[in-house]
Protein backbone atom coordinates (compact mmCIF):
# COMPACT_ATOMS: atom_id res chain seq x y z
CA UNK A 1 0.00 0.00 0.00
CA UNK A 2 1.19 3.52 -0.76
CA UNK A 3 2.86 5.13 2.25
CA UNK A 4 2.76 8.93 2.55
CA UNK A 5 4.88 11.02 4.92
CA UNK A 6 3.48 14.30 6.25
CA UNK A 7 6.48 16.53 6.95
CA UNK A 8 6.12 19.25 9.58
CA UNK A 9 8.31 21.91 7.99
CA UNK A 10 8.91 24.18 10.99
CA UNK A 11 10.72 23.73 14.28
CA UNK A 12 10.06 27.24 15.61
CA UNK A 13 8.74 27.43 19.18
CA UNK A 14 5.02 28.15 19.03
CA UNK A 15 4.83 26.93 15.42
CA UNK A 16 1.47 26.54 13.71
CA UNK A 17 2.76 23.70 11.56
CA UNK A 18 2.15 20.90 14.03
CA UNK A 19 -1.58 21.55 14.40
CA UNK A 20 -1.89 21.90 10.61
CA UNK A 21 -0.02 18.63 10.05
CA UNK A 22 -2.19 16.82 12.61
CA UNK A 23 -5.29 18.13 10.78
CA UNK A 24 -3.86 16.75 7.52
CA UNK A 25 -3.19 13.40 9.20
CA UNK A 26 -6.64 13.25 10.79
CA UNK A 27 -8.31 13.78 7.42
CA UNK A 28 -5.93 11.46 5.56
CA UNK A 29 -6.45 8.59 8.00
CA UNK A 30 -10.11 8.39 6.95
CA UNK A 31 -8.94 6.93 3.65
CA UNK A 32 -8.22 3.28 2.87
CA UNK A 33 -6.06 3.70 -0.26
CA UNK A 34 -2.82 4.70 1.52
CA UNK A 35 -1.19 4.91 4.93
CA UNK A 36 0.01 8.16 6.43
CA UNK A 37 2.63 9.09 9.02
CA UNK A 38 3.88 12.33 10.54
CA UNK A 39 7.54 13.26 10.09
CA UNK A 40 8.49 16.02 12.52
CA UNK A 41 11.70 17.84 11.70
CA UNK A 42 12.11 18.46 15.44
CA UNK A 43 12.90 14.73 15.68
CA UNK A 44 15.71 15.12 13.12
CA UNK A 45 18.06 17.86 14.39
CA UNK A 46 20.04 18.25 11.19
CA UNK A 47 22.80 20.86 11.41
CA UNK A 48 23.28 23.11 8.42
CA UNK A 49 24.25 20.68 5.65
CA UNK A 50 27.46 19.14 6.96
CA UNK A 51 28.12 16.17 4.69
CA UNK A 52 31.40 16.46 2.75
CA UNK A 53 30.10 14.57 -0.29
CA UNK A 54 27.19 15.77 -2.45
CA UNK A 55 23.87 14.06 -1.54
CA UNK A 56 23.68 12.53 -5.01
CA UNK A 57 26.61 10.28 -4.06
CA UNK A 58 24.77 8.80 -1.04
CA UNK A 59 28.07 8.47 0.83
CA UNK A 60 26.79 9.71 4.17
CA UNK A 61 29.26 10.02 7.02
CA UNK A 62 27.05 11.29 9.84
CA UNK A 63 24.50 9.26 11.80
CA UNK A 64 21.94 12.07 11.64
CA UNK A 65 22.09 11.94 7.83
CA UNK A 66 21.80 8.14 7.78
CA UNK A 67 18.73 8.28 10.04
CA UNK A 68 17.12 10.98 7.88
CA UNK A 69 17.91 9.02 4.72
CA UNK A 70 16.38 5.81 6.11
CA UNK A 71 13.24 7.68 7.14
CA UNK A 72 12.63 9.40 3.81
CA UNK A 73 13.47 6.25 1.82
CA UNK A 74 10.51 4.41 3.46
CA UNK A 75 7.88 6.63 1.83
CA UNK A 76 6.24 6.70 -1.60
CA UNK A 77 5.13 10.32 -1.41
CA UNK A 78 4.97 13.34 0.85
CA UNK A 79 2.82 16.18 2.00
CA UNK A 80 5.04 19.05 3.07
CA UNK A 81 3.44 21.38 5.59
CA UNK A 82 5.30 24.65 5.23
CA UNK A 83 5.12 28.10 6.70
CA UNK A 84 6.03 31.10 4.61
CA UNK A 85 9.01 32.98 5.98
CA UNK A 86 10.22 36.01 4.02
CA UNK A 87 8.47 34.95 0.79
CA UNK A 88 9.89 31.40 0.93
CA UNK A 89 9.81 28.19 2.91
CA UNK A 90 11.50 27.68 6.26
CA UNK A 91 15.26 27.26 6.39
CA UNK A 92 14.92 24.03 8.36
CA UNK A 93 12.72 22.43 5.69
CA UNK A 94 15.02 23.51 2.86
CA UNK A 95 18.03 22.19 4.77
CA UNK A 96 16.31 18.83 5.38
CA UNK A 97 15.41 18.56 1.70
CA UNK A 98 18.96 19.41 0.61
CA UNK A 99 20.50 16.62 2.70
CA UNK A 100 19.21 13.95 0.29
CA UNK A 101 18.71 13.29 -3.40
CA UNK A 102 17.92 9.71 -4.46
CA UNK A 103 15.60 9.21 -1.49
CA UNK A 104 13.26 11.84 -3.00
CA UNK A 105 13.43 10.57 -6.61
CA UNK A 106 10.35 9.25 -8.42
CA UNK A 107 7.98 10.09 -5.61
CA UNK A 108 5.12 12.55 -5.46
CA UNK A 109 4.72 15.60 -3.24
CA UNK A 110 1.86 17.87 -2.31
CA UNK A 111 1.97 21.08 -0.30
CA UNK A 112 -0.05 22.50 2.56
CA UNK A 113 1.10 26.01 3.39
CA UNK A 114 0.17 28.76 5.77
CA UNK A 115 1.00 32.43 6.08
CA UNK A 116 -0.34 35.92 5.54
CA UNK A 117 -1.03 35.11 1.88
CA UNK A 118 -1.58 31.42 2.49
CA UNK A 119 2.07 30.47 2.05
CA UNK A 120 1.72 30.56 -1.73
CA UNK A 121 5.23 31.92 -2.31
CA UNK A 122 6.79 29.19 -0.17
CA UNK A 123 5.01 26.58 -2.30
CA UNK A 124 6.23 28.15 -5.53
CA UNK A 125 9.82 27.91 -4.31
CA UNK A 126 9.33 24.31 -3.19
CA UNK A 127 7.92 23.38 -6.62
CA UNK A 128 11.20 24.50 -8.22
CA UNK A 129 13.20 22.43 -5.74
CA UNK A 130 10.95 19.40 -6.27
CA UNK A 131 11.64 19.38 -9.99
CA UNK A 132 15.39 19.13 -9.44
CA UNK A 133 14.88 16.23 -7.02
CA UNK A 134 12.67 14.25 -9.44
CA UNK A 135 9.73 14.77 -7.09
CA UNK A 136 6.46 15.03 -9.00
CA UNK A 137 4.48 17.87 -7.43
CA UNK A 138 0.72 17.64 -7.67
CA UNK A 139 -1.23 20.63 -8.90
CA UNK A 140 -3.59 21.09 -5.96
CA UNK A 141 -2.24 22.70 -2.81
CA UNK A 142 -3.89 23.88 0.38
CA UNK A 143 -3.17 27.54 1.19
CA UNK A 144 -4.17 28.49 4.73
CA UNK A 145 -4.53 32.15 5.61
CA UNK A 146 -3.40 33.35 9.02
CA UNK A 147 -6.31 35.82 8.82
CA UNK A 148 -9.11 33.42 7.86
CA UNK A 149 -8.06 29.91 8.94
CA UNK A 150 -6.59 30.80 12.35
CA UNK A 151 -8.12 32.63 15.31
CA UNK A 152 -5.70 35.18 16.68
CA UNK A 153 -3.13 33.91 14.16
CA UNK A 154 -2.52 30.81 16.31
CA UNK A 155 -5.66 28.69 16.89
CA UNK A 156 -6.20 26.64 13.73
CA UNK A 157 -9.83 26.71 12.52
CA UNK A 158 -9.84 25.76 8.83
CA UNK A 159 -12.90 26.48 6.74
CA UNK A 160 -14.89 23.63 5.19
CA UNK A 161 -13.56 24.41 1.71
CA UNK A 162 -10.03 23.69 2.97
CA UNK A 163 -11.10 20.13 3.87
CA UNK A 164 -12.43 19.66 0.34
CA UNK A 165 -9.20 21.01 -1.19
CA UNK A 166 -7.12 18.76 1.05
CA UNK A 167 -9.14 15.76 -0.16
CA UNK A 168 -8.36 16.67 -3.77
CA UNK A 169 -4.67 17.11 -2.95
CA UNK A 170 -4.53 13.67 -1.33
CA UNK A 171 -6.42 12.08 -4.26
CA UNK A 172 -3.81 13.45 -6.67
CA UNK A 173 -0.92 12.54 -4.39
CA UNK A 174 -1.98 8.92 -3.96
CA UNK A 175 -2.61 8.58 -7.72
CA UNK A 176 0.81 10.01 -8.62
CA UNK A 177 2.63 8.04 -5.91
CA UNK A 178 1.04 4.86 -7.21
CA UNK A 179 1.77 5.71 -10.84
CA UNK A 180 5.45 6.32 -10.04
CA UNK A 181 5.88 2.96 -8.28
CA UNK A 182 7.41 1.23 -11.37
CA UNK A 183 10.06 3.96 -11.63
CA UNK A 184 10.93 3.58 -7.94
CA UNK A 185 11.18 -0.20 -8.39
CA UNK A 186 13.48 0.22 -11.39
CA UNK A 187 15.64 2.73 -9.46
CA UNK A 188 15.89 0.33 -6.51
CA UNK A 189 16.87 -2.58 -8.78
CA UNK A 190 19.56 -0.44 -10.41
CA UNK A 191 20.97 0.53 -7.01
CA UNK A 192 21.08 -3.09 -5.87
CA UNK A 193 23.01 -4.23 -8.97
CA UNK A 194 25.54 -1.39 -8.88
Amino acid sequence: MTHIGIIIGSTRPGRNGEQVARWVLQNAEQRDDATFELIDLKDFPLPHLDEPMPPMMQQYQHEHTKAWSATIARFDGFIMVTPEYNHSTSGVLKNAIDYLFAEWNNKAVGFVSYGSVGGARAVEHLRLVAGELKLADVRTSVSLSLFHDFEGYTAFKPSDNQVTTLGTLIDELVDWSTALAPLRARQLAAQQTS
